[in-house]
């Protein structure tokens, strides 16, 4: 391991496990495999100086409401921030922006490195109820002390259902919940009537992708037209 990149002396790390122990019972830190948190770190190019390369080289992550929102690590592929961002496929380009937390609705945090809107280095979410990305003002070290704050109760609260808890207790890290009619819809932002189908991670993601490439589809034939008359 390179030493530039594993800074013992001014490492993020204890702060962020002080946080991570005074969240208390909102949340779980996780091990990763042995050896996947240097990987990792070397994968991003980023020191333990900083909060994105403490969580990738000292945890497999950390699970926020027993797994609602799931901070990335050097965790396992579905936790893990070179696998779910592509980083580990060596024919692919690296990435426009870097998720760094999903939730279990198919909500993603990202790291804005240039491709998404507002400014570089700031995070923001990916919105399955918007299909679109909106600005949280945080950068990440920021971002992750929000999530152990407690301050995710407020950020879902319209998306919560009675009895979420035990629902979301029951899943694998790398399950979500597919939620139908889809929540961008009228019928969808009713909880009574909506259904809640278990499916893994990249399903649900490649599921609101679509449906956001379709919007856009949309919008850009709307606008040719608007052009042309």
């Amino acid at each position: 391991m390179n030493d530039q990149l594993v800074d013992s002396a001014n490492s993020a790390w204890p702060e962020l496990e002080a946080a991570i122990e005074a969240a208390g019972d909102r949340a779980m830190l996780l091990i990763g495999p042995d050896g996947v948190g240097a990987q990792t770190l070397r994968g991003l190019a980023v020191t333990t100086r900083s909060s994105l390369g403490a969580l990738a080289y000292h945890t497999g992550g950390v699970l926020i409401d027993g797994g609602w929102l799931r901070l990335l690590g050097g965790g396992n592929p579905s936790l893990n921030l070179l696998t779910v961002n592509g980083l580990d496929d060596p024919e692919r380009n690296a990435p426009d922006h870097l998720v760094v937390a999903v939730d279990v609705l198919g909500g993603r945090f990202a790291i804005n490195g240039g491709g998404l809107p507002g400014e570089l280095g700031e995070v923001l979410y990916f919105a399955p109820d918007e299909l679109d990305w909106m600005s949280t003002g945080l950068g990440h070290a920021q971002f992750v002390r929000w999530t152990l704050a407690g301050e995710v109760d407020a950020f879902y609260s319209d998306w919560r259902w009675d009895g979420w808890e035990a629902d979301v207790n029951a899943l694998a890290n790398d399950q979500g919940l597919l939620w139908f009619p889809p929540m961008f819809t009228v019928e969808g932002r009713d909880h009574a009537n909506a259904g809640r189908r278990v499916v893994p991670m990249h399903e649900l993601f490649g599921v609101y992708d679509e449906y956001a490439l379709q919007l856009r589809e949309v919008a850009a034939e709307a606008d040719e037209d608007g052009e042309t008359t």
